[in-house]
């Protein structure tokens, strides 16, 4: 696919839903929107449409993901500023944008997780079900590719990887296998990794467990762009930058995103005063109120809409405290 077909044909994950969660917060006047992980700019364009007197910060590491969106939201070229900057960059973002890193944005959505964009390009590495070069780089600019991993990391850490962020019951065999084949040949391309995963996952695994690559892409794709990491940083900057009344919606697509959204969320939302008082003691009260219950995920219309939406894990709070 031609890459300036990316963003017609892009459909943004639970949109409707994210403008359910954050509209309230975005129709205020002066609002502003932190879209922390900008990709192909579908949601940033539809929220830029829908409140015309809102002002987009677009954060993405991708710079071909920046410049397409650049070009998608030129119409609004007045009301936005994009940043080259992962999202645990918030902080620099806001100041680049001369706005405070905390109390000055309405809105936030992070849409984790590889973008649509980045599976469709093949050289980029991160589908199993294509032929390409073993890069995973979210940011092709810098870092260490899946290949520098594979061919470099002993074994016990390549095992700790696979088992970590992928939840790899067989991390140990694939870690020797690879240590193995690799004396021989280094890793190049994913057709390789895919074959040697096939070897060393016993068949009936294969029959039962989906696609035997699934979960050692997904941890070498975390592991190359520091995800879980950058993760834990950018939600604090996240949750302080939010005014009263601003909202966040986030949207995982593995158990290990979630876990670090829950928990990064759930002190936020308690009391500090101590039990059996009979009120809430000043400045310790809940600083967000959850607006969903647990974490929502896609109807099936929404999912046959866009399959992508099939592994989403939405959570959504509101600021009801300033920071402690």
């Amino acid at each position: 696919m031609n890459r300036e077909e990316h963003g017609p044909r892009h459909v943004p994950v639970l949109l409707g839903r994210a403008d359910a969660l954050l509209g309230p917060a975005l129709a205020e006047p002066g609002a502003v929107y932190l879209d922390a992980t900008l990709g192909l700019g579908g949601h940033a364009e539809y929220f830029l449409r829908t409140y015309p007197r809102l002002r987009l910060i677009g954060l993405d590491r991708d710079t071909e993901a920046l410049r397409l969106s650049r070009a998608r939201l030129a119409p609004y070229a007045d009301r936005i500023t994009l940043v080259h900057t992962r999202y645990d960059g918030i902080a620099a973002a806001l100041r680049q944008a001369e706005l405070a890193v905390t109390g000055s944005v309405s809105g936030i959505l992070m849409d984790l997780g590889v973008s649509s964009m980045q599976l469709d390009e093949a050289e980029r590495g991160f589908a199993y079900s294509v032929d390409a070069p073993l890069d995973m780089r979210m940011d092709p600019s810098v870092g260490l590719t899946a290949a520098d991993v594979l061919n470099t990391y002993s074994h016990g850490d390549l095992a700790r990887v696979l088992k970590t962020y992928g939840e790899e019951r067989f991390a140990g065999r694939i870690a020797s296998e690879v240590l193995r084949r690799r004396a021989v040949k280094p890793f190049t391309t994913s057709a390789e990794l895919v074959q040697l995963l096939y070897d060393a996952i016993p068949a009936a695994t294969r029959r039962t467990g989906g696609h035997p690559a699934k979960r050692t892409f997904q941890a070498l794709r975390v592991e190359v762009n520091g995800e879980l990491d950058s993760l834990r940083s950018a939600l604090p900057a996240a949750l302080d930058a939010l005014r009263v009344g601003g909202r966040i919606v986030i949207m995982s697509y593995q158990s290990l995103e979630d876990r670090v959204v829950k928990q990064e969320l759930a002190p936020r939302t308690v009391s500090r005063t101590p039990v059996g008082l009979p009120v809430e003691l000043p400045g310790m009260g809940p600083e967000f109120r959850m607006l969903t219950r647990g974490a929502e995920k896609a109807t099936e219309a929404e999912i046959e809409e866009n399959p992508r939406a099939a592994p989403v894990r939405m959570r959504a709070a509101e600021r009801i405290e300033e920071g402690r």
